[in-house]
C-alpha cells in the first residue's frame, strides 16, 4: 500500500512532500522530460502521453511487487507542482537496494536533490521489512558532479566505479554506498 513522506523545510527549501506517482501526474511527468539536462542522466524515455502512462504503470506494478518504491517529489501543501522523483528500489535476486532521484530545471538549487532522497534513504532500510538490506548505493554517471554532491550531503560514501556497461549504461558510473546504521 503506497504511502506518503514528509520531508521538513530546510535552509535551502520549503516542506516537501513524497507520494506516489498518479494517473493525474502523466502531464507533469510529461513536460519534465522536455528539459535536456534530464534526460541526459536518466535512461527512461518519457516524449508523450503513451509514454507518460507506461511509465506510471511500471512505477504502479514496482508498488504492487513491493520491490519498487517510486515517489514524485511536491510541495507540502496545497496542489503543487512536480519538482522531481524518488525512488527507492530492490532488483530481484540482489541483497541491498538502491536509491535514485530526479528534479525538474526549476526545483535545482533549492534543495530538493539532496532532502528527498535522504529522507528515503532513511527510512529504505525498512521499507522491505525484516529482510530489508544492509545497504543501499545510489549510481550516477561519472562525469555528473552535481549527483556527486547529493550523494554525499545523502551520507552516501564513494564505493568505487563502475565500467561502460552498453547499450543500458554506455558511461561509466559511480557507486555511492550508505550503509545499516545498528
Amino acid at each position: 500500500m503506497p504511502v506518503s513522506l514528509d520531508v521538513a523545510a530546510g535552509a535551502s527549501g520549503p516542506a516537501l512532500l513524497l507520494r506516489p506517482w498518479g494517473p493525474a501526474d502523466a502531464g507533469a511527468l510529461v513536460e519534465a522530460y522536455r528539459d535536456d539536462a534530464l534526460r541526459r542522466w536518466t535512461s527512461a524515455v518519457v516524449a508523450d502521453d503513451a509514454d507518460a502512462v507506461r511509465w506510471l504503470g511500471e512505477q504502479r506494478r514496482g508498488w504492487e511487487t513491493g520491490r519498487r518504491f517510486a515517489f514524485a517529489v511536491v510541495e507540502a501543501g496545497a496542489a503543487a507542482p512536480v519538482l522531481g522523483h524518488v525512488v527507492l528500489r530492490r532488483p530481484e535476486g540482489v541483497s541491498g537496494a538502491e536509491v535514485g532521484y530526479w528534479t525538474v530545471a526549476a526545483a535545482r538549487g533549492r534543495g530538493v536533490a539532496s532532502r528527498a532522497p535522504a529522507v528515503l534513504s532513511d527510512r529504505g532500510f525498512a521499507a522491505f521489512g525484516d529482510a530489508g538490506p544492509d545497504r543501499l548505493e545510489l549510481v550516477h554517471q561519472v562525469d555528473n558532479a552535481a549527483s556527486c554532491r547529493v550523494a554525499h550531503k545523502c551520507g552516501y560514501a564513494l564505493a568505487g566505479v563502475l565500467p561502460p556497461a552498453p547499450p543500458a549504461h554506455p558511461p561509466a558510473g559511480h557507486v555511492h554506498v550508505r550503509e545499516r546504521r545498528v
